[in-house]
């Protein structure tokens, strides 16, 4: 049985993760300059996203819509969470996900790929488009439902 309570279901995707990518992020290093050195590492996206979103005033609590001033950074937030949840798609076929199953929040190399699917989610919400925002959603309660309440959505 996988850790989900599934029998039948494909066992949990574990990423092995970009350690230089993260260890030079942990290390205080400029989240742009990682992006491009290590260009396939969603973590560096997901740093990238939470800091538009946290200049747009909507880095935690609920999704809501902001004022027209923020607009352009919760458009670079969503450009940046694009990206990096894209590289993390990529990431995880490779790892031999089909497109559904366990994807764990609590293993930590899956965690750039997760909290870029959730930036994406306040990104699409601010912005009216609803449709992503639930499918973001979506993804991420079927990837592990922990991840929605760990991201704070």
């Amino acid at each position: 049985m996988t850790s989900f309570g599934d029998l039948l279901g494909p066992p949990p995707t574990l990423l092995t993760g970009d350690d230089d990518a993260e260890s030079d992020l942990l290390n205080g290093a400029d989240p742009a300059a990682v992006a491009s050195t290590y260009p396939t590492a969603s973590i560096a996206w997901a740093y990238l996203a939470e800091r538009a979103l946290e200049q747009a005033g909507i880095a935690s609590g609920t999704p809501r819509a902001v004022a027209a001033a923020d607009v352009a950074k919760v458009i670079e937030a969503y450009g940046y969470a694009r990206t990096g949840y894209h590289r993390g798609l990529d990431q995880l076929r490779r790892h031999g996900w089909k497109g559904f199953g366990p994807v764990p929040w609590s293993h930590e190399q899956n965690q750039g790929f997760l909290r870029c699917v959730g930036a994406l989610a306040r990104a699409a919400s601010a912005i009216g488009e609803e449709n992503e925002y639930q499918r973001c959603l979506d993804l991420l309660t079927d990837s592990d439902p922990s991840a929605v309440t760990e991201l704070g959505l």
